[in-house]
């Protein structure tokens, strides 16, 4: 065939590749030339671990448009015999990521009528690796190992939203970070099950575009339904089916996690017991350059004794709120998250656009001077191939959870961080396709309490991906 239509196997068999390897941003729409066909499969064996029988036939297929790009035809057999001779395992494939970032930031103290740099310029790292195992070529057996040395960073503590999405605590020691099981089960439904997973994993799509230096600004601004903690859980999610993935489709996506999934104890252990759990539904509508979504999560306590008379909530929005903002109360909460992202058709001057609005109501039974309900907000933009092919800019503001209802509000108890604003700025340098050097600059004002909460510093990361 001259071209690759999507009624084509070929269009199919490469369709399904991207889509189970990740290795294009966004799925073919309409038909492929042949050599557009050869480029797209070129990129994507490189996330294979072992070539399957589809596989090699796409290869025999596209054989001489492949000798072109990679200048002979010798190249394209040398790398299948690598990959065949050369793997560590017949199931798995191991990434990873190491960054390093430079940085700090200086604090104005009110109080003292100067400002306070808490701590030096620190230099840290993390490193994650990434085990991606399957069984049957169409589930997902993943494994995350991470370890890093923040914890007495300048972007080691979440308290004034200088939390990067880098940061890791873990005093240089190894530890399993997220580890879960996912498999279709037909065209349209694919479930999750794990000891060691977030909400925001167990989704059809993710719910946000934009790419955060500090975790605040991630997910669309870090609080609300998508406020999540590393727990043990289950999901399953629903996509319509579509003729043309370039059409808008509907996708529904329902998870539990539960923070005492791995403890006995009868006060606050267990799964499906309700302890300290969070369940949370996504609705969502789009096509591949936009969406528009709204989730909404039930959060649960547990009790503290055998008489049940207690509570003990958890906080679940901890990286993007004030001190009141982040009260988990004493009582069972609902949040309500609605997400929009477009992203433009050809880059230029037009970024992506990322918007994000949460709200969260507690229920207290009316307990003085308790948080009943929160707010918070966030506007992300994007532009792809910023002055040069490959870097990226990224610029988000916003204003973390702060309390908007308070029972017997007065002005002795109110939130006075209710007007706070953050934000960021950065720019990634693609010095190649492993390094990416991103210097940043990022600020807020009222981020905690309202009184010594200014803030505003620098860094430069750089990550390194093998």
């Amino acid at each position: 065939f001259s071209d690759v239509y999507p009624s084509d196997w070929a269009y199919k068999a490469l369709t399904s590749l991207a889509a189970r390897t990740g290795c294009v941003a966004a799925d073919p729409s309409g038909s492929l030339t042949r050599y557009e066909a050869a480029a797209l499969l070129n990129e994507c064996l490189g996330e294979v671990a072992q070539l399957n029988e589809e596989e090699r036939r796409l290869v025999n297929e596209f054989a001489p448009e492949l000798a072109v790009i990679k200048g002979r035809i010798d190249g394209l057999e040398s790398r299948i015999g690598e990959l065949e001779a050369g793997q560590f395992s017949t199931t798995t494939k191991m990434s990873g990521k190491t960054t390093f970032v430079v940085g700090g930031y200086d604090r104005n103290v009110e109080t003292a009528g100067s400002n306070q740099t808490d701590g030096s310029v620190t230099f840290n790292y993390s490193t994650q690796f990434n085990l991606n195992t399957s069984f049957t070529g169409s589930d997902l057996l993943y494994t995350r190992i991470k370890t890093g040395n923040f914890t007495n960073s300048a972007f080691g503590s979440k308290t004034y939203g200088n939390y990067l999405a880098a940061t890791n605590n873990n005093a240089d020691a190894l530890k399993v970070d997220k580890i879960w099981y996912q498999f279709p089960v037909g065209d349209n439904f694919t479930v999750w099950a794990g000891p060691k997973i977030e909400n925001y994993y167990m989704l059809a799509s993710a719910p946000s575009i934009y790419k955060p230096v500090f975790k605040q600004f991630s997910l669309g601004g870090n609080a609300g339904a998508y406020a999540a903690s590393t727990d043990g859980g289950f999901g399953v999610a629903w996509v319509q089916s579509v003729d043309d993935r370039s059409q808008p489709r509907f996708a529904v996506s329902t998870n539990y996690v539960s923070k005492g999934a791995s403890n006995a104890a009868e006060q606050g252990g267990g799964i499906l017991t309700d302890a300290q759990s969070k369940w949370l539904t996504k609705f969502e509508y789009g096509a591949p350059r936009w969406q528009v979504s709204f989730a909404v999560a039930k959060e649960m306590c547990n009790t503290t004794n055998s008489s049940n008379t207690g509570e003990s909530c958890k906080s679940w929005q901890e990286y993007y709120a004030t001190d009141k903002g982040n009260n988990a109360g004493t009582g069972e909460a609902t949040s309500y998250s609605t997400r929009a992202y477009w992203k433009p058709e050809d880059v230029g001057m037009v970024p992506a656009i990322q918007l994000g609005y949460d709200i969260r109501s507690i229920d207290d039974n009316d307990v003085a001077d308790s948080v009943e309900a929160t707010a918070s907000w966030m506007v992300g933009l994007m532009w792809d191939d910023a002055f040069i092919d490959g870097n990226r800019a990224g610029l988000a503001y916003g204003s973390r959870a702060h309390a908007t209802e308070i029972q017997g509000e007065t002005a002795s108890n109110d939130d006075d961080a209710d007007d706070n604003r953050v934000w960021e700025a950065y720019y990634d340098f693609q010095v190649s396709d492993n390094i990416t050097v991103t210097p940043a600059i990022f600020g807020g004002n009222d981020v905690k309490n309202g009184t010594d909460d200014d803030i505003f510093g620098g860094l430069v990361q750089t990550t390194f991906k093998f």
